[in-house]
């Protein structure tokens, strides 16, 4: 069987199959017959494929989406890094093979990386055979997971110079600002009220930690025995900042039912999963960190999550093959996002 033969269960866009496969033997995959593969995840950013070749080995790669790219976004030879630096930590990330830069294989890197045994909830089915005690535990332990990320010792990894020390919040509004800016289908009075809101009551930052900063349920890997996380996945927002970030954004993405607008039928409503209550309970338990503070990064994180479903919506309009099989969140979808952050900003005081 020659190369292109082998590759011929696998389409990923624009890229050469048959000398993928060669840069994959060069980097400790030597692939068995032919290669087959899916793409998988909800998301709408990074592709992912998992790969498998007829002796049942398996591997995961990861590229940018299709069509045009915002300056800094999707770079998955940046999150390769940082998975790199976490390998040696209590952090659970997959282990990386190597980075594809050959502009002869792809216009755009492709990563290779471990496959990692779990289940991903990224719907119904994936969460009903799962207990109810299972269920609870999965935000708990995902609580866990970020206490870990933001206890990672940046100087012993090599990841003090990942980004800026300055303070977050700052540059968290310049960033999506800007992106908002660039992605946007319409205009959302609303949304330009709240980032002034934003840029007027950010509180002290006490530390700079690791960052996920994209962490929800969709993004990590869990034993369905147990609910442990056995993978944090989708670093492509990582970044150094107020640890605060990351779990106001995790309650940003966790809905519950009483939430006006639902993309699908989410997991996180089901009986037994956490409410987002919970989930700044644990988190604060675990950590000690100030509650006041993390109502503002709750409300810019649904701030921030309305820009990003925007950015989703207007890559899909622009290029079909950027759709995820989930489908694409709308424009009362991005709304809504808009609306709760307003309510946890006056919630708040802020």
């Amino acid at each position: 069987m020659n190369d292109t033969a082998a590759a011929s269960g696998v389409v990923l866009p624009d890229t050469d199959m048959s000398a993928l496969r060669v840069w994959l033997g060069a980097v400790g995959i030597e692939p068995r017959g032919e290669i087959t593969g899916a793409r998988i995840g909800f998301g709408q950013s990074n592709l992912t494929y998992v790969m498998s070749d007829e002796a049942g080995a398996r591997w995961v790669l990861r590229r940018p989406p299709v069509g045009h790219l915002l300056a800094s976004a999707h770079d998955v030879a940046r999150e390769a890094r940082i998975l790199s630096a976490l390998a040696d930590t209590d952090v659970p990330v997959p282990r990386i093979y190597g980075v594809c830069r050959d502009d002869t294989v792809s216009p755009v890197p492709i990563v290779a990386m471990e496959y990692v045994d779990g289940t991903v909830l990224s719907d119904r089915r994936a969460a009903e055979p799962l207990p109810l005690e299972t269920r609870h535990a999965v935000g708990i332990w995902m609580t866990d997971t970020l206490a870990r990320i933001h206890t990672v010792d940046l100087d012993a990894v090599g990841l003090s110079d990942l980004a800026s020390h300055k303070p977050y919040a700052p540059r968290q509004l310049k960033r999506w600002s800007t992106q908002w800016e660039q992605s946007k289908t319409r205009e959302i009075p609303e949304l330009d009220a709240l980032t002034r809101r934003l840029a007027a009551t950010m509180p002290e930052q006490h530390e700079t930690t690791l960052v996920h900063g994209d962490f929800h349920l969709r993004n990590v890997m869990i034993d369905p025995a147990s609910g442990a996380v056995t993978a944090a996945l989708d670093w492509e927002l990582s970044t150094l900042g107020d640890p605060l970030a990351d779990i106001g954004s995790t309650l940003a993405y966790w809905p519950e039912p009483t939430d006006a607008v639902l993309l699908g039928e989410p997991v996180e409503v089901m009986d037994g999963f956490c409410d987002r209550g919970e989930l700044a309970r644990a988190y604060l338990q675990r950590t000690g960190r100030d509650p006041q503070a993390l109502k503002y990064w709750h409300a810019l994180g649904l701030w921030k999550v309305a820009i990003i479903a925007e950015g989703v919506l207007r890559r899909a309009r622009d290029n079909p093959a950027n759709r995820a099989a989930a489908g694409v969140p709308t424009p009362a979808h991005v709304d809504d996002f808009v609306a709760r952050a307003v309510a946890v900003a006056d919630d708040a005081g802020l």
